[in-house]
């Protein structure tokens, strides 16, 4: 596996395993096999109690240790500080891990200020490894920054061959903080499989659409958390450190950019 370093030196997996919609303890258990090591949930999901005890089933029947495992989860409705306070504590209890590697504010919420303040508290604490922020766009995030004590280490948005984001790239490089891509393959949506460039170039390489898709994302320092319910999609989705896309490669994708959401409910 490839590792991005956050800004504050913890050192995280640019490909992860996306697990909305994953309740099923064996289909996680599948994917550590595959090597996935990077899980990405949220309260809102309602499996971080699977996530957790997959990662420790694998803990137990493997031998692996917990710092091998980089989970993120995220606070996933608008509340006090105080209450965040509680509700970083439930996420570790459902979890039942000693502490979170990744806690993100799901979308700027209107108490974010006091949210990140309780998240911060934590992250002193030891109970977070590393804290950051999902949906902010870059007008958001500059203001939200300024009441930072800790810069946010991930901005998670809406990042793909179709939505590029490229302010927000150059936005979040000012305060070191990296984007994630969550639906980097748009849930399937937009006809994505079946773009003739995607396609053409995936033949260029011997690799899949997903792939390239996939590729593009990290060659850029993005981090990807594709999900994948059948075993030969897992192991496809790891195979992309093997290859690298040529420069005019990339600039025919960029011209795939529409500059528009593909959510109804984007941000």
């Amino acid at each position: 596996m490839v590792y991005e370093t956050l800004n504050n030196g913890l050192m995280m997996p640019l490909l992860g395993f996306g697990t909305y919609g994953v309740t099923n303890t064996h289909t996680l258990m599948m994917a550590i096999d595959c090597g996935y090591r990077l899980f990405d949930t949220a309260q809102m999901y309602g499996n971080q109690s699977q996530v957790g005890a997959a990662i420790r089933d694998a803990m137990r029947a493997y031998g692996l240790k917990r710092e091998e495992f980089f989970v993120t989860t995220k606070l996933s409705s608008n509340m006090s500080g105080a209450y965040a306070i509680k509700s970083i504590e439930s996420a570790l209890k459902i979890l039942n891990l000693d502490y979170i590697d990744l806690l993100l504010l799901h979308e700027p919420y209107a108490q974010s200020k006091a949210m990140y303040n309780a998240m911060e508290s934590a992250y002193k604490q030891g109970k977070l490894k590393a804290i950051g922020v999902s949906n902010f766009i870059p007008s958001v995030f500059s203001e939200f920054v300024k009441t930072c004590e800790i810069p946010p280490a991930i901005n998670q948005c809406e990042v793909h061959i179709y939505y590029q984001q490229p302010h927000l790239l150059q936005a979040m490089k000012v305060y070191g903080t990296l984007v994630q891509s969550w639906s980097p393959f748009i849930a399937g949506k937009s006809e994505l499989f079946a773009n003739p460039s995607l396609i053409r170039i995936a033949h260029t390489y011997h690799k899949s659409v997903a792939q390239v898709a996939l590729r593009f994302l990290v060659q850029q320092g993005i981090i990807a958390i594709p999900k994948a319910c059948n075993l030969k999609h897992m192991q496809e989705n790891l195979e992309i450190f093997d290859f690298a896309l040529s420069v005019e490669d990339m600039q025919t994708l960029r011209a795939l950019d529409t500059n528009t959401t593909q959510f109804s409910w984007g941000y």
